[in-house]
């Protein structure tokens, strides 16, 4: 369940300065390979702990036609909700692609689909998910929509389940970013999991790796570990990645 907010940046951070006065010669290049590795102390995912608020390794890489915003993409994450649900496997795969880029000189666009694969995840129904997503960014705020055409995550009948996404990566001050989220999960014919969440963070690119530190809340209780605990609950997640 892959955040890409950093890599979007990077490629809209090119886009903006192709467009830019004085530099209309210059294109983007025209293949653009980037890898990335993390580690986080809790993988939140829509402000839900995807690892029973443990920590995770994850990492993935992504292609760019620069000239044409095409893109596609794979990352993978350790996590535990499979299990805990009784079923087996302890990795997240996604599996992503799509087309992004300027309808103005204020307005960017992302639109494209996105498959999470849980191996041999053995739940019924499956976890295995198939979204579409759309997105509009103005300046630093944005809004997403992502659609289900699967069951989410493995709850039966939630076909046409839907995520709306709102927020802004807001530049303050030293290359201090600072992220702000709020999202509301519906899931179709099961009403009693939607749920809304929250995230208010900060992050930093110190050149040797990026740091995030974020505080994450779900306003829901129930989605539980085995041994009981809210993995929505109100907490504070330290996240160091590395892009390359």
């Amino acid at each position: 369940m892959k955040c890409k907010a950093k890599f979007s940046a990077v490629v809209l951070a090119v886009s903006a300065l192709a467009s830019a006065p004085g530099m209309a010669q210059e294109q983007p290049a025209e293949h653009q390979v980037s890898y990335n590795a993390s580690i986080t102390s809790d993988y939140r995912y829509r402000g839900l702990s995807q690892t029973a608020l443990d920590p995770a390794l994850q990492g993935g890489v992504d292609y760019v036609h620069g000239p044409s915003g095409f893109y596609v993409g794979t990352w993978l994450s350790t996590i535990k909700w499979t299990k805990d649900l009784g079923g087996d496997g302890n990795i997240e795969w996604d599996v992503y692609g799509g087309k992004r880029g300027q309808l103005s000189d204020a307005i960017s666009y992302d639109i494209g689909g996105l498959y999470y694969y849980y191996p041999d995840n053995g739940l019924n129904p499956s976890a295995n998910t198939f979204e579409l997503y759309g997105k509009l960014g103005y300046g630093p705020a944005y809004i997403k929509y992502s659609h289900s055409t699967t069951n989410l995550f493995g709850t039966a009948d939630s076909k046409r389940s839907g995520y709306l996404d709102v927020g802004a990566d807001i530049d303050v001050s030293n290359g201090f970013i600072l992220n702000l989220h709020v999202g509301r999960q519906k899931l179709k014919n099961n009403s009693a999991f939607s749920y809304t969440d929250y995230k208010v963070g900060v992050t930093k690119d110190f050149g040797v790796a990026t740091v995030a530190l974020a505080w994450h809340k779900a306003n829901t209780d129930a989605y539980l570990s085995p041994e009981g605990k809210n993995l929505g609950k109100s907490a504070a997640v330290l996240s160091v990645s590395k892009t390359f």
